[in-house]
C-alpha cells in the first residue's frame, strides 16, 4: 500500500518539477497604473494585462487586474512602453506608446469590447482550468473536466481542494471542519446530513457549471457556516437567440446507471427564458463490516457484523426561469425549480456473530432490512433589480418560498440462531415510517452605492422555517402494534431576522479594506409532541468581519481577514427520535443541542495570480459533533448521536498552483494540511484529541490534437479524525479521454474513476467503553461514457447570473452541511 501511494503521488506530480524558468527584468523606479471597464462601463476584474516594450513588443511584465479592474506595475525601468489588455471572447486592446522615467504614469481608462467575429467563427477556443483561484474563493469548473463528465455532484466535491467527503458517516468537511453551508445557485438546502448526501449523490455533474468554495464569507452572507460555504452553480442561459444542449451518459460499477439532461434557452428583446430538466437512474451497493467490543460487569461481548445493501434511486429535476428587462437599469425575474428523489434499498442484510471474550460463539442473528424514501421539492423565487446609475448604486429584492415534502420508511426482520444453527426464539419484526414537511419563506432586500472613495452596502433579511416530522414505530405480533416508546412527532419553527452594514474602500492604491457588521435575532421552538418536551430559544448575536488586501508589488498580493460565525443545529439532529438499523444499533437525536460559534482568521498570499497560499486559524466554541458513538452496555446496544463539545482549534495551510509543463500539458495541484485539537468533558471524562492530517489533489490535462484531449487526476486524504472516529488514509486515481465531434458541437467522453479501487473507509473509535472498527466500500470504481451536444445560437453572451433570497437557507433541512 505504501508503494502504491508513493507511486501514485509521483505520477500525479511528475510534471511539477519537470521544468523551471527564470526571467530577468530590468529594475527601475517607475510605476504604471490603470483601470479596465467592460462595454457597460463596469469594472472588469481579473483581466490579463501585459506591459510590452514599444520598439519590439517584447513582454516586460504581466499580471491580472484586481477585483475592481485596476492594475499597477511597479519597479519599471525608464523607457517607452505600451500595454496590452486581453480576455477570451473580447477584442484585444492596446494603449498608445508612453514613456516612463522615475515617476508614476496613470493611463487613461481601457475598455474591452466583445469579439463577435471571433466568436462566430469559433476561432477563440479556451477553457478555464478545472480549479481556479480567485481573490475571495476557489472555483471548481466542473464543465471543463473530462473525468467529471457523467459523475455526481458528490463525486466532484471529492476532488475539490480542502473538501473531505466522509461516505461512512455521510458528512462534508471543508479544511478539516464540519458545519459547511451547501447552497445550490445560492439557495441553502434545508435537509439532514444524510438527505443532503443523498441529494448530491443523485445530482448529475452534467447539470453543474461550477462549484464555489468560500472559506471566509463577508457580513453580506448569513452568519451560518463555521467552515464556509460551498455554492453549486447550475448551468444557465448565457446567449441570445435560441440554443440549448443535451447530455446523455451511462456508467457501470458492478451495476449500471444512466443520466440524461437537456436545456433550452431563448432570449429576444426584453425577455430571457430558459427551461432545463434531467433524469438520473442509479443502482449501487454499500458494504459495511463492524467489529465492536462491549464491556459490562467484568465481561466482554463481541459483535462481528457484516452488512450488504443494494441501493436504487430515481432522481428527476426541472428548472425554469424568466427575466424581463424593463429598461437598461431595471430587471424583474421569476425562477421556479423542483425535484423528485426516490431511493430505496430493496435488499439489505446484516449477519452478526455474538462472541464471548475468548471468541467462542454465543449466538448469531440475521437482520433483513428494507430502507426507502421519497423527497419532493418545489422552490419559487421572485426578484427585482434596479440600477440607479452606472457607478454602482443599485437595489435588489428577493422573495422566496421553498417546500420539502418527504417520507422515510424502513422494515427490519431479525431472526436469532443458536451456535449449532437452530433458530433461537421468535423473530423480531418492526417497521417505522416518518413523513416530513418543511416550509421556508424568505424576504431579502439589498442596497449598494458608492460612498466617499469606496462602496457602501446594507441589507435586511427575514426568514421563517417550519418543520414537521412524525415518526411512527410499529412492532409485529399477530398484527402491527404501535410502539409509543419509539414513536415521536417533532415540530420545529425558526425565525431569523438579520441586518448588515458593509463598507469597502482603499487606504492607498495598494491597500484596500472591507469592514462589515451583521446582526441576527433568532427565535426557535423545538416541540416533541409525543414526549411533551418543548425547547424555546430566543437570542441576538453580532457578527463582525474585517478584510484587508495589500498589493505588495506587481507580483504579490497579501489578504488578511477575520469573521465571526454561527452554526445552528439542523432540524433532524434536534429531533429526539430513535432510528434503528438493527435491534442493537440505532441513531438518536438530541433536543439539547446548542448553537456553535466560530472565530476565524485567514491570511492569503497570491503570487502572480499563480501561486495561492492560505493560512487559516479558527476557534469553535460549543462545537456540534455529529455521529458520536455511545453504548448501553447492559443491553449490548450501540447508538450514535450529536452533542456539543467544549471547543475545537483548527489550523490549516492550503497551497494551490497550476503549472504549464508544455503547450500540450497542464498540471493543477492543491495541497491542504490541517491541525485539529478537540478538548471537552464528554461522558463524564476529559476528552482531548490532537491530530495533523492532509489531503492533496492533482490533475494532469493533455491536449493530444485539435479534437482529442485527456486527463489524469487523483486525490489522497491522510488519516484523520471524524468526531471520535480515527479514519485511515483514502484516495483514488482517475483517467479520461475526450473527443470533439460534429463540428465542435458534440463531445464524447470516456473515463474511469478510482482505477485501483482505493476509495474505501476504514476507521476505529476507542473512548471509555467504546471500542469498535468499521470498514465500508461502495461503487467508487466506475466506467463512464457521456455524450454532449450543443445546438442553436451559441454566439453572443447575455443573460444575467443571479442568486435568490433563500440562498443561505436550504441547508439545515439538509443536515447542517
Amino acid at each position: 500500500m505504501k508503494f502504491f501511494i508513493n507511486l501514485t503521488v509521483a505520477l500525479l506530480l511528475s510534471g511539477i518539477f519537470a521544468s523551471a524558468q527564470t526571467t530577468q527584468n530590468n529594475i527601475g523606479n517607475g510605476k504604471v497604473s490603470g483601470a479596465i471597464l467592460d462595454e457597460k462601463s463596469q469594472p472588469f476584474p481579473f483581466v490579463n494585462v501585459l506591459l510590452l516594450q514599444a520598439k519590439d513588443s517584447v513582454l516586460v511584465k504581466g499580471l491580472a487586474a484586481d477585483e475592481s479592474g485596476k492594475f499597477i506595475f511597479d519597479q519599471v525601468a525608464a523607457g517607452k512602453y505600451l500595454v496590452l489588455v486581453s480576455m477570451v471572447g473580447y477584442q484585444k486592446s492596446y494603449t498608445d506608446v508612453f514613456s516612463v522615467a522615475d515617476a508614476s504614469i496613470n493611463l487613461p481608462v481601457i475598455s474591452l469590447k466583445t469579439d463577435i467575429k471571433s466568436l462566430s467563427e469559433v476561432t477563440v477556443i479556451a477553457k478555464k482550468p478545472f480549479i481556479e483561484q480567485q481573490i475571495d474563493r476557489t472555483v471548481v469548473n466542473v464543465e471543463n473536466s473530462i473525468v467529471s463528465a457523467g459523475a455526481t455532484a458528490l463525486e466532484v466535491l471529492e476532488r475539490a481542494p480542502g473538501v473531505t467527503v466522509d461516505q461512512q458517516n455521510e458528512q462534508l468537511k471543508l479544511r478539516g471542519k464540519e458545519g459547511v453551508i451547501v447552497q445550490i445557485d445560492g439557495k441553502q438546502t434545508f435537509l439532514s446530513q444524510q438527505e443532503l448526501i443523498t441529494l448530491l449523490r443523485n445530482t448529475p455533474s452534467d447539470n453543474i457549471e461550477k462549484i464555489e468554495l468560500i472559506t471566509n464569507p463577508s457580513a453580506k452572507y448569513d452568519a451560518a457556516g463555521n467552515s464556509g460555504i460551498i455554492n453549486i452553480k447550475m448551468k444557465r442561459n448565457k446567449n441570445y437567440g435560441t440554443n440549448g444542449n443535451i447530455n446523455l451518459g451511462a456508467a457501470y460499477a458492478r451495476y449500471g446507471r444512466s443520466n440524461a439532461t437537456a436545456t433550452i434557452n431563448h432570449r429576444a428583446g426584453k425577455i430571457s427564458t430558459f427551461i432545463s430538466g434531467g433524469a438520473f437512474l442509479n443502482k449501487g451497493f454499500n458494504n459495511n463490516d463492524i467489529y465492536r467490543k462491549i464491556p459490562f460487569e467484568n465481561k466482554v461481548t463481541i459483535f462481528d457484523q457484516k452488512t450488504e445493501r443494494i441501493n436504487k434511486s430515481k432522481y428527476y429535476n426541472v428548472r425554469a426561469g424568466l427575466d424581463y428587462f424593463v429598461n437598461d437599469k431595471t430587471t424583474i425575474g421569476v425562477l421556479v425549480s423542483g425535484f423528485y428523489n426516490n431511493w430505496s434499498s430493496p435488499f439489505g442484510q446484516t449477519n452478526t456473530r455474538i462472541l464471548n471474550e475468548d471468541l467462542s460463539l454465543q449466538r448469531t442473528f440475521r437482520t433483513n432490512v428494507y430502507n426507502g424514501g421519497i423527497m419532493n421539492n418545489v422552490s419559487a423565487n421572485v426578484n427585482f433589480k434596479h440600477q440607479f446609475n452606472d457607478k454602482g448604486k443599485e437595489m435588489t429584492f428577493d422573495l422566496d418560498f421553498v417546500n420539502y415534502d418527504g417520507k422515510k420508511s424502513s422494515n427490519l426482520d431479525t431472526r436469532y440462531f443458536k451456535p449449532d444453527g437452530q433458530q433461537d426464539g421468535s423473530p423480531e419484526t418492526v417497521k417505522n415510517n416518518m413523513p416530513s414537511d418543511i416550509n421556508i419563506g424568505v424576504a431579502k432586500l439589498d442596497y449598494a452605492q458608492p460612498l466617499w472613495k469606496g462602496k457602501f452596502e446594507t441589507g435586511l433579511k427575514s426568514s421563517l422555517v417550519a418543520s414537521d416530522n412524525d415518526m411512527v414505530f410499529e412492532i409485529k405480533t399477530d398484527d402491527w402494534v404501535l410502539d409509543p416508546t419509539r414513536s415521536n412527532r417533532f415540530k420545529y419553527t425558526e425565525n431569523v431576522n438579520a441586518a448588515y452594514l458593509n463598507y469597502s474602500g482603499s487606504i492607498s492604491k495598494k491597500v484596500k479594506y472591507q469592514l462589515g457588521l451583521r446582526g441576527e435575532h433568532t427565535h426557535s421552538i423545538g416541540n416533541s409532541v409525543t414526549l411533551n418536551q418543548k425547547r424555546d430559544r430566543n437570542y441576538v448575536n453580532l457578527f463582525p468581519s474585517v478584510f484587508l488586501s495589500n498589493q505588495l508589488d506587481t507580483n504579490n498580493v497579501l489578504n488578511l481577514s477575520y469573521s465571526r460565525r454561527i452554526d445552528r443545529p439542523n432540524y433532524q439532529s434536534l429531533n429526539p427520535f430513535e432510528f434503528y438499523l438493527d435491534p442493537y444499533t440505532f441513531q438518536r437525536g438530541n433536543p439539547n443541542l446548542k448553537p456553535q460559534y466560530t472565530n476565524s482568521f485567514q491570511l492569503v498570499h497570491v503570487y502572480k495570480s499563480f501561486l495561492n497560499t492560505t493560512l487559516a486559524y479558527s476557534r469553535i466554541k460549543d462545537m456540534i459533533a455529529e455521529e458520536l458513538p455511545q453504548q448501553i452496555a447492559s443491553e449490548n446496544k450501540t447508538f450514535v448521536t450529536s452533542d456539543n463539545l467544549d471547543n475545537q482549534d483548527n489550523v490549516s495551510l492550503t497551497v494551490s498552483f497550476p503549472i504549464k509543463i508544455a503547450k500540450w500539458w497542464n498540471v493543477q495541484t492543491n495541497f491542504t494540511g490541517v491541525y485539529n485539537h478537540y478538548k471537552s468533558f464528554y461522558l463524564e471524562e476529559q476528552l482531548e484529541l490532537k491530530q495533523v492530517s492532509w489531503n492533496m489533489y492533482a490533475s494532469n490535462q493533455f491536449t493530444i490534437s485539435k479534437t482529442w484531449s485527456g486527463e489524469i487526476s487523483g486525490w489522497y486524504n491522510s488519516k484523520a479524525f471524524y468526531g471520535l472516529y480515527a479514519a485511515k488514509p483514502m484516495g483514488m486515481v482517475n483517467a479520461g479521454l475526450q473527443k470533439t465531434i460534429l463540428n465542435r458541437k458534440g463531445t464524447l467522453r470516456l473515463n474511469v474513476n478510482d482505477i485501483f479501487w482505493t476509495n474505501r473507509f476504514r476507521g476505529t473509535a476507542m473512548y471509555k467503553d467504546i471500542d469498535f472498527s468499521v470498514k465500508s466500500q461502495w461503487p467508487s470504481r466506475q466506467f463512464r461514457l457521456t455524450f454532449t451536444y450543443n445546438f442553436g445560437n451559441q454566439n453572443v453572451k447575455g443573460a444575467r447570473q443571479r442568486n435568490t433570497g433563500s440562498d443561505d437557507l436550504q441547508k439545515r433541512a439538509n443536515g447542517g452541511s
